[in-house]
């Protein structure tokens, strides 16, 4: 018997790689995991590491949920 372990490198490897296989937002990709895993998005907000915060953050501000802020033009 084989216990996995779902850490926070784990978790986001698995949601770049939905994000990047599947052509989803970041958002999407978590809610999808949580449904094919029967894992409580509750649960998986605590496995989201910094980077895919802030990439969530941007994907919220693109379609209006949060107020956007000043950024610099690249």
């Amino acid at each position: 018997m084989t216990l996995n372990i779902l850490t926070r490198p784990i978790f986001s490897s698995i949601i770049e790689n939905l994000v990047c296989d599947k052509k989803i937002s970041y958002m999407d990709a978590i809610v999808h995991y949580c449904e094919n895993n029967e894992l409580e998005v509750e649960s998986a907000a605590k496995l989201i590491n910094a980077i895919i915060k802030s990439k969530i953050e941007c994907e919220a501000q693109e379609l209006n949920f949060l107020p956007k802020t000043a950024k610099l033009p690249l």
